[in-house]
C-alpha cells in the first residue's frame, strides 16, 4: 500500500506530464484512440464518482464556517467565466462550434484539480475544496441553465438532455461515490490512494481521444484556440482575484477563488460536446484541459515563492525584535 501511495502521489506531481503525453498520442495514433470518445461520459463518471469518495462532512462545515467567502467564490464561478466566454466568442467572432465549446467551458463548474493547486499555492484549500464541492453539486441546474442562456444564439440547446446529461455523469456518481464512503468504509480506506491515479488515467483518456478525433481541425485552428482559451482562463484567474480582493477577502481566500473561477471542470464540458453537440466543440475542452495545468501550477509557484518570501521577513523582523 505504501508503494501505490508513493505512486499516486507521483502521477499527481507530475499531472501536466501525461496530459501532455496524452495529447501526443491522440494526435499521433488518432484512428485508435479516437474510440475512446464513447466511453468519455463513463471516465468523467468515475472521475466524479472518486470525488464522491473523498467528499467528507468538513467540507460542508467550511460552507457554514465561512460562508461569505464559498457563496464569493459560487457566484464568481457561474458568472465571470460564462461571461468572458460569451465576450470571446462574440470578439473574435468563432465560428459557431467553437463558439459553442468555449462557452461550455465557462458554465461548468470548478475542476478537482484546482483543490491540488490550492493546496500548492498556500492558498485555502479547504475553502477551494467547498466552492468545487458547492459548485459541483449545483452543476445539474446551473449549468444546463447558462449553456442555454448563452449558447442559444450559435445551436438550438435542449436544456432537458443536458440536465441529464449533468445528472448521469456529475451528480449520481457523486452520491454513489459519497455513499460508498460513508457506509462501506473498508472499501474507500482501501481505495483511497488508487483513486487518483484512476482519475489521472481517465482524464488523459478523455484528452487524448478529443484530440484523436478533431486532429484535423486542431491543426487548422489550433493557434486561435489556443489562444482563444488562454485567453479565457487568465481571465477567470486574474478576474476572480481582483473581485475576491474588492470583497475584502483576506490572501488565501482570494488565491483559492482566482484559483476556483479560473480552472473549470473541462472534462465536463468535453462530455456534453461529444454527447450533443459536434465534436469540434469539444476541442476547447480539451485545450483548457492542458492550459490550466499549466497555468495552475505555474501561479502556485509564483504564490508560494510569495509565502516563503513574507514568512522569511517575518521571522528575520522577529528575530532582530527579540535580539534588540
Amino acid at each position: 500500500m505504501y508503494n501505490i501511495k508513493k505512486f499516486s502521489q507521483f502521477i499527481n506531481k507530475t499531472f501536466v506530464l501525461w496530459m501532455l503525453l496524452a495529447a501526443i498520442l491522440g494526435f499521433s495514433f488518432p484512428n485508435v484512440i479516437s474510440q475512446v470518445a464513447l466511453y468519455i461520459p463513463y471516465l468523467l463518471g468515475i472521475v466524479m464518482f472518486g470525488m464522491g469518495m473523498t467528499i467528507s462532512t468538513n467540507d460542508f462545515k467550511e460552507v457554514f464556517k465561512s460562508p461569505k467567502s464559498v457563496f464569493i467564490g459560487v457566484i464568481l464561478q457561474y458568472t465571470i467565466m460564462p461571461v468572458t466566454a460569451y465576450l470571446i466568442a462574440k470578439g473574435f467572432n468563432l465560428n459557431s462550434d467553437i463558439a459553442l465549446g468555449v462557452i461550455l467551458v465557462g458554465c461548468c463548474p470548478g475542476g478537482t484539480a484546482s483543490n491540488v493547486i490550492s493546496y500548492l499555492a498556500k492558498a485555502n484549500t479547504a475553502l477551494s475544496v467547498s466552492i468545487t464541492t458547492v459548485s459541483t453539486l449545483l452543476a445539474p441546474i446551473i449549468t444546463p441553465t447558462l449553456i442555454y442562456l448563452f449558447a442559444r444564439e450559435w445551436l438550438q440547446v435542449s436544456f432537458s438532455s443536458m440536465f441529464i446529461s449533468v445528472v448521469q455523469v456529475v451528480l449520481i456518481p457523486i452520491i454513489l461515490g459519497f455513499i460508498v464512503q460513508r457506509f462501506f468504509k473498508p472499501v474507500a480506506e482501501k481505495s483511497i490512494d488508487i483513486l487518483p491515479i484512476i482519475s489521472v488515467i481517465s482524464i488523459s483518456l478523455i484528452l487524448s481521444s478529443v484530440v484523436a478525433g478533431n486532429k484535423a481541425q486542431i491543426i487548422e485552428t489550433g493557434l486561435i484556440m489556443f489562444g482563444v482559451v488562454l485567453l479565457h482562463n487568465v481571465s477567470g484567474l486574474t478576474i476572480g482575484y481582483l473581485l475576491a480582493k474588492l470583497f475584502k477577502l483576506d490572501r488565501p481566500d482570494k488565491r483559492a477563488v482566482s484559483i476556483e473561477v479560473g480552472m473549470q471542470n473541462s472534462g465536463l464540458a468535453v462530455s456534453l460536446a461529444t454527447a450533443h453537440f459536434n465534436p469540434l466543440s469539444a476541442v476547447p475542452g480539451a485545450i483548457f484541459s492542458f492550459i490550466h495545468l499549466l497555468t495552475g501550477p505555474t501561479i502556485a509557484i509564483i504564490w508560494s515563492n510569495q509565502t516563503k518570501r513574507t514568512e522569511r521577513k517575518k521571522q528575520y523582523s522577529t528575530a532582530t525584535d527579540q535580539a534588540l
